[in-house]
């Protein structure tokens, strides 16, 4: 079990951390009244849920919680039940700087005075920062710099939370996938279809692979979509883009398609790229 708790000056950036520990798999708690920490820690204990992986946000919304969440971290440990205290830090004249943006005051402000509010704040959690695993300044992060650092600390290598590739095939006549991200049109292709003996056979079935990538021009695509998209899966990598659809169509969506979506996946894959395949009207 792992409890990650996230914490940290108010504008520093907890609620999107706390978005991308739920991307990654993690139970998330928003704000947990403090007097309730011990019995949730008691009931996650008993819990085989969420793969045992919990996260908190904890910070001066909640009053004073300093002491109570070392104690529960000690706790906690004492159990063998790993801590993690992840605290988000910021220029002051950057967390003003966004208050003032987002139209809210600190809170702990009294009558406006965020600057006075983000003082007293560092004061209060100053003990905590001296005893968090992590401390990030966010100060001159963009917002995939932040998860880039919150993956490469939290993230397990199971893929929950990095970008996936969906493949699909389909019919044109059927209509075009409404959430395909990239398309291929593979109707230039030689349509099994016209020949009698493959007709009634699918693009999953070796004589319609093998007649659909005797043409020529079958592999100098299949070459020219994978280079292009071990350029550009990188990039959408790089922008925290989640899912990428592909799309893959010719006429009825039963050969060709189904072919070449086969094939691309098994490319992808051989690249390491968590990929999936859906065969949309491969029974129509």
């Amino acid at each position: 079990m792992e409890f990650v708790v996230i914490t940290g000056m108010s504008g520093a950036g907890k609620t999107q951390t706390m978005k991308f520990m739920e991307d990654m798999g993690y139970f998330c708690v928003d704000n947990l009244p403090i007097f309730l920490l011990p019995k949730f820690g008691e009931l996650c204990s008993g819990s085989e849920g969420q793969n045992g992986k919990y996260a908190l946000v904890l910070d001066v919304r909640g009053g004073d919680f300093v002491d109570d969440l070392l104690n529960f971290s000690e706790q906690m440990s004492s159990t063998a039940v790993s801590v993690h205290i992840l605290f988000l830090d910021c220029s002051d004249q950057i967390l003003i700087s966004r208050h003032s943006e987002n139209k809210k005051l600190h809170p702990l402000a009294v009558r406006g005075d965020n600057a006075g509010a983000i003082l007293k704040e560092r004061e209060i959690l100053a003990p905590l920062r001296e005893r968090a695993d992590y401390v990030i300044d966010t100060t001159s992060l963009t917002i995939w710099e932040l998860k880039a650092r919150i993956r490469n600390l939290f993230g397990d290598g199971s893929g929950v939370g990095e970008m996936t590739v969906e493949v699909i095939s389909f019919g044109y006549k059927y209509s075009v996938p409404a959430n395909a991200d990239l398309m291929f049109d593979v109707r230039f292709l030689p349509n099994p279809y016209y020949v009698p003996e493959l007709r009634n056979l699918t693009g999953n079935d070796s004589p319609v692979a093998a007649y659909v990538a005797s043409d020529g021009s079958a592999g100098v695509f299949m070459d020219k979509v994978c280079a292009l998209l071990d350029y550009l899966i990188p990039l959408y990598r790089r922008e925290s883009k989640q899912a990428l659809v592909i799309a893959v169509g010719c006429t009825g969506g039963r050969h060709r398609s189904v072919a070449v979506a086969n094939e691309l996946t098994r490319r992808l894959s051989d690249a390491g790229v968590n990929v999936s395949l859906v065969h949309r009207d491969i029974g129509r």
